[in-house]
This record gives C-alpha cells, sequence and structure tokens, in this order.
C-alpha cells in the first residue's frame, strides 16, 4: 500500500473508526443531541464549534487537490451555522463522513513522490505535512469533544 493510501486510510480512521485510539469522531457524534452539541461551557468552544472547526479544514484541503486556489482563512474556521433544532444538527453532521471520504479518495491517487511537493504554496510547507497536520489536528479536537461530551453530561445529569 503506497504512503498516500496509507494517510488517506488514517483520515478515513480519525473520522469514522479503525485507528489504533478505539476513537473517531462518527461514533463520538452519533448520540449527541444538537442542545448538547450547542452547549456552551466557560471559556471553551461548543462540541458543535469544534466539528466546524475540525471539517473546515477538509473542506479547504479538497479544493486544492482538484487544482484550485486554496481560498481557506483560519479566522472563518470557527464560524459554525446556527444549530436550533434536531434537524439542523443532523444537517451539519450528515454531510461529513462524504466529504472526509471524497478528501480521502483524492488524497489516495497522489504518487508519493509528491508527497513531499507543495501544498498550494511554499508558505504551507509539503502535501505529507498538512495531510498529516490534518489528522492530527482533528485527534486533537476529538478529544475535546469527548471530554466536553463528558463534562455536559455530568452537568446535566440528574
Amino acid at each position: 500500500m503506497s504512503i498516500s493510501a496509507q494517510t488517506a486510510q488514517h483520515l478515513r480512521q480519525v473520522f469514522t473508526g479503525g485507528n489504533w485510539t478505539s476513537v473517531n469522531l462518527r461514533d463520538t457524534l452519533s448520540d449527541v443531541s444538537w442542545q448538547e452539541a450547542t452547549h456552551q461551557l466557560p471559556d471553551t468552544n461548543s462540541i458543535a464549534t469544534l466539528v466546524y472547526h475540525i471539517v473546515y479544514y477538509v473542506r479547504v484541503i479538497t479544493p486544492v487537490l482538484k487544482g484550485k486556489a486554496l481560498t481557506g482563512h483560519d479566522k472563518e474556521s470557527f464560524s459554525t451555522p446556527p444549530i436550533a433544532s434536531p434537524q439542523d444538527w443532523e444537517a451539519f453532521v450528515s454531510p461529513i463522513w462524504e466529504e472526509v471520504e471524497n478528501l480521502a479518495q483524492l488524497m489516495e491517487q497522489i504518487p508519493d513522490v509528491d508527497l513531499l511537493g507543495l501544498f498550494a504554496e511554499e508558505k504551507y510547507g509539503s502535501n505529507f505535512r498538512n495531510f498529516h497536520g490534518l489528522i492530527e489536528h482533528t485527534h486533537y479536537h476529538l478529544g475535546q469533544i469527548v471530554l466536553l461530551k463528558k463534562w455536559i453530561r455530568s452537568l446535566t445529569a440528574t
């Protein structure tokens, strides 16, 4: 298996399962209500905001791998849309898995020799750096989501 294919698999696994941490975003969010997702604890981002932040970078990297310009800006990565119902939450979460799969398929197509090539511009480093950065970033915020979920549930338990 190529390094690109292994990297794509690693991306899939943090989002949908099978990684060695045994924690993934899909399972973690599977029983989160919209109220829990939008619950704001002091000095933290909400679960919904962290999910948006994670997926924002999937949505920024994907067009670059299709030959388009990099258009994302970090300041936009926390611009979570309003979520005020179970339907809003479902509509927010449901496209994530297909978007991640689309990105993984694009990553698999990159020849290993091009992994060290530049991602969009020199200041962003290599493709390898950006792909693994996305995976590490997702694991980091996934840990926060797991802790927020436990914290919120401990506060609302009766």
